[in-house]
Order: structure tokens, then sequence, then C-alpha cells
């Protein structure tokens, strides 16, 4: 077996494996909050604002439903798993941008506009919320008119917004050992690092779908 098709291969079981195991550390990160536990992570430095009722819904909200597109996105990509199973396929599709349309990028735009790091956080994650709910909604709509290859190259872009729940993550414990910088600038530049270069890889991931049609 030649290198180029050992990765083509054994390259996406990887990425899967590795994407479900942030999964189920991200469910692990999260089961402390419905236990009240307020005095950890993330919700500790909301203490200003969690007695806010808008905040607190889309909080739980968010952190209830955006675990289930990383699951059900991850086998959304797997060619044998679409052409074998296509109505789990459509099932599947449906739980993943059903969950991002009504749940998951609402709510995320709500927590973007009370997000750490000031104006320039803010933007950044309205900016995902929005174009995550917009990636999903165009990625339904070509999939229902039978564009499948439109409904693919938005569908990469959108779980490649999705994925940003778990950049952001990364990149909160990884780069303060690159930078020294003031909190509020720290998580200004992890909110734009969270999603670009998501955006970016997808858009080199549909090129090369591309030039190979």
């Amino acid at each position: 077996m030649s290198i180029k098709k050992y990765f083509r291969l054994f390259l996406p079981i990887l990425s899967i494996f590795i994407i479900l195991f942030f999964t189920i550390l991200m469910l692990k990160i999260t089961i402390p909050y419905f236990k009240n536990d307020f005095e950890n992570g993330f919700i500790l430095s909301k203490q200003a604002i969690q007695h806010l009722t808008i905040w607190r819904l889309a909080f739980y909200i968010h952190i209830s439903t955006s675990i289930l597109p990383l699951f059900f996105g991850v086998f959304q990509f797997i060619a044998n798993f679409r052409i074998t199973y296509p109505k789990l396929h459509r099932i599947f599709g449906y739980f993943y941008i059903g969950t991002i349309l009504f749940f998951s990028a609402p709510s995320g735009l709500v927590m973007a506009i009370y997000a750490n790091g000031g104006i320039v956080a803010k933007i950044s994650f309205c900016i995902l919320s929005l174009l995550w709910w917009i990636f999903s909604f165009i990625s339904l709509k070509n999939a229902k008119n039978l564009k499948f290859s439109q409904h693919q190259q938005y569908a990469i872009r959108s779980y490649a917004l999705t994925l940003s729940a778990i950049s952001l993550r990364i990149l909160v414990l990884v780069l303060p050992h690159f930078f020294i910088l003031h909190a509020s600038q720290m998580y200004s530049l992890i909110a734009w690092l969270s999603w670009i270069p998501n955006l970016i890889i997808a858009e080199l991931i549909i090129f090369s779908i591309k030039s190979h049609q």
C-alpha cells in the first residue's frame, strides 16, 4: 500500500477517534454545571452575569446541545457510512442541522453578546454563531434541492465551525504557554483563532475535492 493510499484510509479513521475522544472529554467537563457547581471552570468567570435569566438559559441550552453536532457530524463525512446507510445519514443530518439551527447557534449568539474578552471577543463569537447557522441552513437547503456538491461544501464549512468548540478548549490550555498577554487580550486572540483556522482548512479541503472531481 502506498503512503498516499495509507493516509487516505487511516487519516479519516484517526480523525474520527480524536473528535470522539474530545467529545467525550467535553461531556465530562459539562456534567458539573448541571450539579450547580458554579465555583468551577468557565462559570467562575461569569459571576457578574450568572443571575441573568437570558444568559443562564442560553448557557444551559448551549452546553446541553452543542455536543450533539460534534457526535452526529463526525459520521456524516464517512463515505462508507453515507453509501451503506443513506437513511441513517439523513437522520443524523437532520439531528445535526436541527440542533444547530434551533438550539446551539441561537444560544451561542446570546452567549457571544456576554462573552469574556471585551468587544473584540464578542464580535468574533457573534460572527462564529451567525456563520455556523448560515452554513448549516444552506447545507440543508442544498440537500433538499438535490444539489449534493454544494450541500457537501457547506456541510464541511458548518462542521469546521462545530469543531471550534474543541479548538477553543485546546487553545485555552496551550496558547498561554506561548504568549504573555493580559487575560482579556488572550481571550480575544483565542476567540478568533478558535474558528478562523478551522474555516481555512475547510476551504482547502473543499478546493481539494473540487480539483479531483
